[in-house]
Parts: structure tokens; C-alpha cells; sequence
């Protein structure tokens, strides 16, 4: 996360961070949607009263942390959540053979809850505020193999029900974006193996001395704001999980 300077102080923050910091600030307010394209490089530095290398080197930075894309002869965009991108970005389970298949999403349940312990430090939401669960079944090659069951404040997505889950059109980090004008930029995940409850390796379909890949996932908005908590059984039967940490952020 960048520092953030406080407005006219002196601080040793370099120039280019403090650039960085402004983009954002205005991407997260809104001032340019995802899919557009954002002033040019000589207008920002213009506008930021900085010189051309400095806005480069704050946009090279956003570039690399896929909050903005570079389409070359057209300009620099803000990210969108095309399938595309979720797959290779935040979907990370692939075929024993390294084969990438998108996920057929089959929702199981949807709830509304007050917050816990765990949505306070996962959240950052008040503890008996409201919170929306959602158990989510993610099929490859028509077999069970990804069960999520996730977490979001119903402050941050109002008005969220079932019925907005079930005919979403896409990925649900695009629902995100496109109805609610929430962007997930990055993920932090923690992985670990454990036998899923019986009820979990019944939907994904695993003996009961079977193991998974467990996974506990925070989704970030900009300046490092939590929007959603997941947690993630994998059946690792046939699949494995991938991260190509440099093949991502070159693209």
C-alpha cells in the first residue's frame, strides 16, 4: 500500500509515490470508470504540475499492479474484470497437465447474517453489522471442483440478494464492478491442506480420508480496502494449483 501524504506537509515520500497515491485516490472516488481511458501522460503531468518520467513511473506501477492496462496505440485504461483477466489473474486452479479451463459457477445458497469476529478483522466491518453468504460451486469439465463460500458487507453492496448472484452475467468480481462500482485490484491468499467437513466433500464429490487445498482469500479494493472474504476447498484429485507470479504481471 502506498503512504499516503498528509495534504500540505513536508514528506519524504518520493514524488512519483505521492503521484501514485493522487491516481488512485481519484480511480477509487470514481473519477474514471473501469474500462476508460485516463488522461494522457503530458496532460496528468500538466495537471500534477510534475515532470512526463515521474507520472511514467507511477503508471508503471499501477500497470504492474493490473489496476491499469496499456493498450498500446490507444492509451493507458483502467482495469476491467473480463473473464479473460479472472482467469488468469484470480482463478488459479489448472488441469494436472497445466491446462486452464474457466469454471461453470453454480450457486448453492445465499444468506444474510450479522457480522462475526472474523468479518470485523477480515472486513472491516462492525461487529453485528450485516453481512451477505454466498456458497458458490465451481464445476471444470463438468466435475465438482472448487467450493466457495463467501463474505461481503451488505453496507459496501447494498441491496444484494440472491436473485443478483444467480443472473449475474459473468464472473462475480465483474458483478462487483459493474453493479457496484467495486474494483478488486488484489488478492491476498493463504493456503494450507486439511480434510474438508463431510458435508464439503460430499458436494466435491472426495472420500472422507480424502485431503484438499484449503484456502482463505481477502479481495482489496483500492487503498488496500477489504471488499470480500472467501474460503475455498479444492479438489485436488485432478487439478493443482497455479501461480506464475511473473507470467501474470507481464501481461
Amino acid at each position: 500500500m502506498v503512504e499516503q501524504p498528509s495534504p500540505g506537509t513536508v514528506t519524504a515520500v518520493p514524488l512519483y509515490r505521492e503521484v501514485h497515491w493522487r491516481i488512485t485516490r481519484a480511480l477509487a472516488e470514481g473519477q474514471w470508470k473501469p474500462g476508460e481511458a485516463i488522461p494522457s501522460e503530458s496532460r496528468l503531468a500538466a495537471e500534477f504540475k510534475v515532470s512526463i518520467g515521474t507520472i511514467r513511473r507511477a503508471i508503471d506501477e499501477l500497470v504492474a499492479g493490473r489496476i491499469l492496462v496499456r493498450q498500446q496505440g490507444r492509451g493507458t485504461f483502467v482495469a476491467t474484470h473480463t473473464e479473460d483477466r479472472t482467469l488468469f489473474y484470480f482463478f488459479h486452479v489448472v488441469g494436472k497437465d497445466g491446462r486452464r479451463e474457466f469454471p461453470v459457477s453454480e450457486l448453492l445458497s445465499f444468506r444474510r447474517e450479522r457480522a462475526e469476529a472474523a468479518d470485523e478483522a477480515n472486513l472491516g466491518v462492525t461487529r453485528g453489522s450485516r453481512v451477505a453468504r454466498v456458497r458458490n460451486l465451481l464445476k471444470l469439465a463438468d466435475k465438482p471442483v472448487v467450493l466457495d463460500d463467501i463474505s461481503v458487507s451488505t453496507e459496501r453492496f447494498k441491496r444484494i440478494d440472491e436473485e443478483t448472484f444467480r443472473s449475474r452475467e459473468g464472473t462475480i468480481y465483474g458483478l462487483y464492478q459493474a453493479r457496484y462500482g467495486v474494483n478488486v485490484v488484489r488478492i491476498n491468499e493463504r493456503l494450507s491442506a486439511a480434510h474438508p467437513p463431510p458435508e464439503i466433500a460430499a458436494i466435491l464429490g472426495m472420500r472422507a480420508s480424502q485431503p484438499a487445498l484449503h484456502i482463505r482469500r481477502i479481495a482489496y479494493t483500492y487503498n488496500d480496502s477489504p471488499v470480500e472474504y472467501r474460503l475455498s476447498w479444492i479438489n485436488t484429485a485432478e487439478h493443482e494449483y497455479l501461480s506464475d507470479l511473473w507470467k501474470t504481471a507481464a501481461r
